[in-house]
């Protein structure tokens, strides 16, 4: 428990909590009610991302016996669920809440870190997770990385 409490502070709480806070404050952002549309587009995206978020966060629990930290990297490769359409749909849902901030807050700010935040993981991904991964799990991996896409989603599942 206290492992996965450690991974949500350091990992998303971050992304989505702290370094927005800290966008918007040194930018001296002004809060403006944004219009009706606005905040039901954000309401809707943060429902989508909190709860594919929530998903991932259980499959990584209950199915890879691990977190999505470095630090304490899953056991077993989880493809199932959300994995089964797309490799990162963890960051899709984080991405997700923070285009909802966009959205709730009218903040532009905050719709250069999604794409800060996009590129950074999209590099990392590249560079060292998927070498990672390959490592770990080896062949499966290998071929669920060429059947499955890393960020958009496939039509149908796909399975081992």
């Amino acid at each position: 428990m206290f492992e996965w409490f450690k991974t949500i502070l350091i990992l998303p709480f971050n992304v989505i909590v702290v370094i927005p806070f800290f966008i918007l404050y040194f930018s001296n952002y002004h809060y403006h009610i944004p219009d009706g549309v606005f905040i039901v587009i954000g309401c809707i995206i943060l429902i989508v991302g909190l709860f594919l978020a929530g998903w991932t966060m259980m499959l990584f629990n209950n199915i890879g016996f691990g977190t999505p930290a470095p630090w304490n990297p899953p056991k077993n490769l989880v493809i199932e669920g959300p994995y089964c359409y797309v490799r990162n749909p963890m960051i899709i849902g984080v991405l997700l809440i923070l285009l909802a901030e966009f959205f709730l807050l009218h903040a532009v700010q905050i719709l250069w870190w999604v794409i800060i935040f996009f590129v950074i993981n999209t590099i990392y991904f590249r560079v060292f997770e998927e070498k990672q991964l390959e490592n770990n799990f080896g062949d499966d991996y290998r071929r669920y990385r060429q059947n499955v896409p890393m960020w958009i989603p496939r039509f149908t599942p796909w399975h081992l």
